[in-house]
Formats: structure tokens, sequence, C-alpha cells
């Protein structure tokens, strides 16, 4: 690890005593240190349990069904996709055509809400879930706010849709869900798009996704995130970019890590290990660690 002039070095030197808990705090001064039950864990006390597009290893992605299943899991964020429909509402789906995840086939952004409203968006997963429908990001919005559950909203290809960070400002603000700090978070791999979102509304935290493609070359620099830390309160990466490293040097720039997406129990026990803020899974039940259970 490299040492750096002030904090740095200071933690390597508190460090021959109990590395983890004083990396977690000097470093990260928001988040308490040990389970003070089982002192031997340095977990964060408060690990980030996000459920992807909902609870999606069990429930159609991205649907009201896997989102109520991840309050009901107990995840402490549900993950959504926001694109637009032809006529200009905000929907929820991870890919930009809905011939994956419903019965439909074209292009979101060449069908009305209408349209994509008629769509069987459960079948494709079970035929437990038949006829759960695409959802608004309004709808959502108006079903979560008061269930103590937060979002993570992520711009999925916004450069297909202009003007759209300024539609999910008003879709926050009209909900004052800009006024509180940890109800929502907005990411994007589109950096314009965040740092655009960011300008319009600096309230709401923002993300920066790094995929595996765009970084497994160079890994993610401290020049990297010195540019995020400037508009960034998260980076979250593919989990394949993330080893204790890369985590103590986001946690030098002041902002906090919660990578995906987590499928099994070994992926989630070595980014345990790592000491990661939380992370993005698919199965909420991966995301309690295991002094949690």
């Amino acid at each position: 690890m490299k040492v750096r002039k002030g904090r740095g070095s200071f933690s390597v030197q508190l460090g021959v005593l109990l590395l983890a808990v004083v990396l977690t705090l000097s470093l990260h001064p928001g988040q308490a240190a040990a389970d003070p039950q089982n002192p031997q864990r340095h977990t964060p006390s408060k690990f980030i349990n996000v459920a992807h597009r909902g609870a999606s290893g069990h429930a159609p992605e991205n649907t009201i069904a896997a989102y109520d299943l991840a309050v009901k899991m107990k995840a402490d964020y549900f993950e959504v996709d926001v694109q637009r429909s032809k006529d200009g509402h905000l929907v929820i789906i991870h890919d930009t055509t809905v011939d994956r995840t419903t019965d439909g086939s074209g292009s979101v952004k060449d069908l009305t809400l209408a349209q994509l409203k008629q769509l069987d968006a459960g079948s494709w997963f079970s035929s437990a879930f038949a006829g759960e429908k695409i959802p608004t990001l309004e709808e959502v919005l108006d079903r979560y706010r008061g269930k103590g559950i937060k979002i993570l909203i992520e711009l999925k290809n916004p450069s297909l849709y202009p003007g759209i960070e300024q539609q999910v400002v008003e879709a926050l603000t009209k909900r004052n869900l800009d006024k509180r700090k940890d109800k929502v978070i907005v990411q994007s791999f589109d950096l314009e798009s965040v740092q655009r979102f960011h300008q319009l509304l600096p309230t709401v935290p923002i993300g920066v996704l790094a995929s595996y493609g765009d970084y497994k070359e160079t890994g993610v620099t401290d020049e990297h995130l010195r540019s995020f830390a400037a508009y960034a309160d998260y980076v979250n990466p593919n989990k394949d970019l993330v080893d204790a490293d890369l985590v103590q040097r986001v946690h030098r720039h002041g902002m906090k890590i919660l990578p995906y997406t987590v499928r099994d129990r070994t992926a989630a026990d070595l980014l345990f290990a790592a000491g990661v803020d939380g992370f993005i899974t698919d199965f909420p039940e991966l995301g309690y660690p295991h002094h949690h259970q």
C-alpha cells in the first residue's frame, strides 16, 4: 500500500495495533468499526445491503414483486433501472429492449407507456409471476416512500433519453425526496449524466458505476477516484475489480464502495473480507455479514 503524507501515514502507524479497525475508523469516520459482540470481525456495523433490481434472484427483476420481496427481506436499498417511454414517461426496466423480460418486443423508447403497461413482465421468470407489469418510477417512489427502504436509482443508457436527469430531479423534488440525504442515491455508468444530475440536484448522493470492461486494463486508479470525488459519494464497481487496496483508496478519497453483482456466498465473503461498505446483490440474504445471522 502506498503511504501518503498526512492521514495515510498516521493510519499505517496505528495500523500495527489493529489495521482493519483503525482503517475503518480513521479513513471512514462515519462508520462504527467492529461489532462489539464479535471483536474478531471488523466489518462496519451497518453494512449496506442493496437488492439488485429488487430481490431479483427470487422474483422477476424490476417489478413490484421483486421490490416488495426486498422490503420483506429487510434490504437497505433496492436498485431500479430508469429509462423513458416514447411518450415521455419514466419507466423501470433494465434492457433497452423489452424482449428479454416481457412477452413483447421492441425498444423501450419506441413504445408508449400504454403499450409498455400491456406487457407481461413476470411470466419469463416463472408462471407464479404472470401479469407483473413494468412499473413507472413515480409508482415506485410513491409505493415505497413510507416503507423504510431506500432506493438506488440507476440512469440506464441516459444518452438515449436527453433531459432524463431533469425529469428524475422533478420526480424526486415533487415528493421531497431531495430533502432527505439518505432516501435515494442516483448512479450511472454514464459519468456526464451523473455530473449533470449532481449540478441540478446537489443534495442527492451520487454513485459512479465502474464496469469491468472499462477498467480492467488500468484498474480504478487514484486519478479516477480524485475525479469521481468531485461529485460522487459512492464508487460502485464490478466486483471483479475490487480488493482491499481499492476499498481503502476509495475511503481515503472520502467515498463509499458498493460493488455489484453478488450472486453467491463465495463472492459475498470475498467482499466482506475486503471491507466494502455494502454490495449490490440478486439475493438479499447474502448481504448480511455472518455475525448478523
